[in-house]
């Protein structure tokens, strides 16, 4: 027996070791754990030593925590550009982008004249009990003044967002009313929606045929509800009699890798690799369809472009390398790490890369990058759009020259993003130096909104998309813009405004039914006219 009785209370003693070793370093902000001689120790790092000789002996008394941010901050800047620290202040609204709800007043708002302006009350939420209005002017709030040239969306946010039960009393000026009006609202939950638009696609050839119905879906990020989200959209419009659907990931940064490989098991068979990840400390994980599907034999489309990212990356490769769909669109924009988000006892949070992911024939997305170096892999996008890549196929150049294989054989390379099956290139055709200052002076939204306000009671009366864009047709809304621009200084050019007529009413016109109906209203009539999306459309209805 006394053969086994000392490697036994070595075990224990070891492994009380470092349980009492981890106890300690939870308690013990930014301290190393070392094993030395047979024992756990902590020891304090040289930041630990000089952070704490500034608290204690520094001349003058400083603000620690805040230089403690700022180190943390720099630190972290030192490795691949999407690990981040995270102060505790910033915490909240950073998680909440992913979560399902946040706790707020309930309305959408938009900037302009150093001004808030409501553009809509979420229905059902807090601030439409109390009477708060589209249209309505924030000035004021909790009695004081909410307005002036230091106004940003993050500043509105901090403000309007808060605990939930909480009150906030607001001051609004409101068309038609001499005096300032007072609301004080109770902060409730506000959902955070994933899918911003579902609707059936209204043309021509996709109505032609009607088992042909095509569904269409646009997912903005991959949130805690995503997934929910998604295939009650599915349910609802193959119900509607969609038989093919158009998943829209153009613009979607990515988010919780769980969610996409959920979706992915919806369209893949049984066994199908959807993702593979592994990292130096991170063992290896594979995620594979189970079978459960529902749609595994629906004919599918997936819109991607430049700004399609990380979990949208691993939705595309895995329909891409299973060759169960078809990718449109341009290439996307090449993040292959995995994050993983690690609190600390003040508050704080790191998201730390801990693995690479890679699709099913072995690819890692990921585009170069060099450690510390944030500002060459941010200019990245710009590198491309100087080199043609927005406009032709011929001009995408991928790091890894290694070729990968789909399910059927066809060749694919990583290193820099997903390729889509059928390139699709900006389309500049009706484009104009007047249109493209207007566009980029932002001068467009800002129509849209003043437009809306002026005319609401009018535009109230139709309560679908179609039938206000025919009213909208009827007002010759370029004539009411051009004359805007040109006082806000963009002189006019008639010849510049014939061409680009077509492209012009169209964007207007949709903002001007988004900011009466919502997403739902905009994105069929922006969707209708949209090039990737006719291809997408096209490529649909032409097959079997």
């Amino acid at each position: 027996m006394k053969k086994y009785i000392l490697p036994t209370l070595t075990v224990i003693a070891v492994t009380l070791g470092i349980v009492i070793g981890v106890t300690l370093s939870q308690k013990a902000n930014a301290q190393r754990i070392i094993y030395q001689n047979g024992q756990w120790h902590l020891e304090q790092t040289k930041v630990d030593r000089l952070l704490q000789l500034m608290e204690n002996a520094y001349v003058d008394s400083i603000n620690v925590d805040s230089i403690t941010d700022e180190v943390m901050t720099e630190i972290v800047q030192k490795l691949d550009p999407h690990s981040a620290y995270i102060p505790k202040e910033d915490l909240e609204m950073v998680n909440s982008e992913l979560a399902g709800s946040f706790s707020g007043i309930g309305v959408q708002f938009t900037i302009q004249q150093d001004t808030v302006r409501i553009v809509a009350v979420i229905s059902g939420g807090p601030s439409e009990g109390m009477g708060v209005l589209a249209g309505d002017k924030l000035i004021s709030v909790d009695d004081s003044a909410f307005v002036g040239k230091k106004m940003n969306n993050e500043k509105v946010m901090r403000t309007l967002r808060g605990a939930k039960g909480t009150k906030v009393k607001l001051g609004v000026l409101r068309a038609g009313s001499p005096e300032t009006l007072y609301f004080t609202v109770t902060r409730g939950d506000i959902p955070v929606h994933s899918v911003d638009a579902k609707f059936l696609i209204e043309s021509d050839k996709a109505t032609k045929d009607k088992g042909k119905k095509i569904g269409f879906i646009r997912v903005n990020k991959f949130g805690e509800t995503t997934y929910r989200e998604f295939i009650s959209a599915l349910a609802d419009l193959y119900a509607k009699g969609a038989t093919r659907f158009i998943i829209d990931l153009r613009e979607n940064s990515g988010g919780y890798m769980e969610q996409a490989i959920r979706m992915a098991n919806e369209f893949l068979q049984r066994g199908d690799m959807i993702v593979y990840s592994e990292g130096r400390a991170y063992p290896r994980y594979e995620a594979t369809a189970n079978g459960t599907g529902r749609f595994k034999n629906t004919p599918l489309v997936v819109l991607i472009d430049d700004f399609s990212a990380s979990a949208s990356e691993i939705f595309a490769g895995a329909m891409q390398d299973n060759d169960r769909a078809t990718i449109i669109g341009r290439r996307s924009f090449g993040k292959g790490l995995v994050q993983q988000q690690l609190p600390f006892d003040d508050g704080s949070a790191i998201r730390l890369t801990v693995a690479r992911y890679y699709t099913p024939s072995g690819r890692c997305i990921q585009k170069p990058y060099t450690l510390g170096d944030q500002t060459d892999y941010q200019q990245e996008l710009m590198t491309r759009f100087e080199h043609g890549e927005f406009y032709s196929a011929d001009s995408v150049h991928f790091a890894d020259t290694t070729v990968y294989y789909t399910k059927s054989g066809r060749k694919m390379y990583g290193g820099g993003g997903i390729m889509p099956d059928v390139f699709v290139g900006r389309d500049t055709t009706l484009n104009t130096p007047w249109f493209n200052r207007c566009v980029n002076l932002a001068y467009t939204y800002q129509f849209a909104y003043q437009y809306t306000d002026k005319h609401r009671k009018e535009l109230s009366r139709y309560k679908d998309w179609q039938s206000l864009e025919l009213y909208l047709l009827k007002q010759d809304v370029i004539r009411d813009f051009a004359a805007y621009a040109e006082e806000k200084g963009v002189e006019k050019n008639e010849a510049e405004i014939q061409k680009s007529r077509p492209l012009m009413t169209r964007l207007l016109n949709a903002y001007i039914v988004r900011n009466m109906l919502g997403d739902e209203g905009f994105f069929p009539l922006f969707e209708r006219d949209d090039e990737i999306t006719k291809k997408a459309v096209d490529y649909l209805t032409t097959t079997k």
